[in-house]
């Protein structure tokens, strides 16, 4: 086995920044809040959203329509994301959610 350091790890065309070796995939990852525990599901999303650069996105599956989220994401960064209902209930919603614009520091 042949160890190498991180500093000389191959560059592989189509792959992901951290050079996993991954193809990057055309459509948007899904990340299922269903399969989350209710007491980080909240942080979980909010780290998934925040991880994406302006053009990327991502689909949320949720077990209800999340209003209350939706408005804490607005809050907390305004109009960095477009929304998309792609599929409403009864038992599953899932929502689109692209990253349309750099984060704006706001003033306290």
């Amino acid at each position: 086995m042949e160890i190498i350091s991180i500093t000389q790890a191959p560059e592989n065309a189509g792959s992901h920044s951290c050079r996993c070796g991954e193809e990057s995939s055309s459509t948007y990852p899904e990340l299922d809040a269903t399969l989350i525990p209710h007491e980080i599901r909240h942080p979980a999303i909010f780290g998934a959203l925040e991880s994406l650069k302006v053009g990327e996105g991502m689909v949320l599956v949720a077990p209800h329509k999340p209003i209350p989220l939706l408005a804490q994401i607005e809050k907390m960064h305004p109009g960095a994301y477009s929304v998309n209902f792609l599929d409403e209930g009864p038992d599953k919603w899932h929502i689109e959610f692209i990253r349309s614009t750099v984060e704006v520091s706001r003033a306290n």
